[in-house]
């Protein structure tokens, strides 16, 4: 890890908004938003290390300037998640918005599909073509292990264990975990690797999931594979990512009756904080569990 105090490079921000837009689902509008905030701060910092005053004289500046309230917190939320995903990827080791005084506001609830509508995207692929079988077990393994898309396309031989029905993920930061896999993932893993062995190529490596071409597959194309299996699935495309695919397996598990703390270890987590959110998707999940535990209920 770089020790605090290190230089923001554009490279950094390209690669941040580049999450955003393939992880996270962040419209093509929000990322050109999010790009042009995150180059009027790194104009601010003028090559300096950042730190926390010089965070408090770029927000102060945007009030100066007159913008509106919601401007300038899109702003300041561009800048503290630019300096949390540095953190996270290990290239700094401080962050200088942590004391930064911004409103709080409320997270909105993470999107996730009805269990019918997952159901229906898994059955989607076309199991008699080697593309088919390729995508059903990609699917298969991102519901079955919550898998960012990150996680999914840097799975190598190794990290696979199908006697045990498990996965080493390498998520954020480099932090590995061991995820359990269903038998339907098993299953579909297990059709697709002939099928991969077959057309391999030279240079791919260990990867599991592969193009068509041979080698390994990237971020954009799995986006685009859950994409189109949506619409075949009858789904609207605007509704589904590889994002909505993970949080739609925390919340099935949790409406399943799974604790947070399962969850969170699933997910790859680093706080439980950011696991609670799941206690709100489901209402009914919430009253079912208050009658069957409550004494006053």
């Amino acid at each position: 890890m770089n020790g605090g105090g290190t230089m923001v490079t554009k490279d950094q921000i390209s690669d941040y908004l580049d999450l955003l837009h393939v992880e996270r689902g962040l419209s093509l509008a929000t990322i050109t938003a999010y790009r042009y905030d995150l180059d009027q701060y790194l104009s601010h910092l003028r090559e300096r290390a950042p730190d926390p005053e010089l965070v408090s004289e770029f927000v102060a500046s945007l009030s100066e300037r007159g913008l509106a309230g919601s401007t300038i917190a899109r702003k300041i939320a561009a800048v503290r998640g630019l300096h949390r995903h540095l953190i996270e990827e290990g290239h700094s080791d401080i962050d200088p918005t942590a004391l930064l005084d911004t409103p709080q506001r409320e997270h909105p609830l993470p999107k996730a599909l009805r269990i019918d509508q997952v159901l229906a995207l898994l059955d989607s692929p076309e199991v008699s073509t080697r593309a088919g079988i390729r995508d059903s077990a990609l699917l298969e393994f991102m519901y079955a292990t919550g898998a960012r898309v990150s996680e999914t396309v840097a799975l190598d031989e190794l990290d696979l264990d199908l006697e045990d029905r498990s996965a080493v993920l390498t998520g954020k930061g480099d932090k590995q975990r061991l995820v359990p896999l269903g038998d339907p993932a098993v299953a579909a893993i297990r059709s697709w690797l002939p099928e991969r062995s077959a057309m391999r190529i030279r240079g791919s490596g260990t990867a599991i999931f592969l193009n068509l071409r041979g080698s390994r597959i990237s971020r954009q194309a799995v986006w685009a594979i859950v994409k189109a299996h949506a619409a075949r699935a009858g789904i609207p495309r605007r509704q589904v990512s590889p994002h909505v695919l993970r949080h739609s397996a925390a919340t099935h598990m949790v409406e399943g009756g799974a604790d947070l703390r399962t969850v969170q270890e699933l997910l790859g987590h680093a706080t439980i904080a950011t696991t609670q959110i799941y206690t709100r998707v489901s209402p009914q999940h919430l009253l079912e569990v208050y009658a069957m535990s409550h004494p006053r209920s």
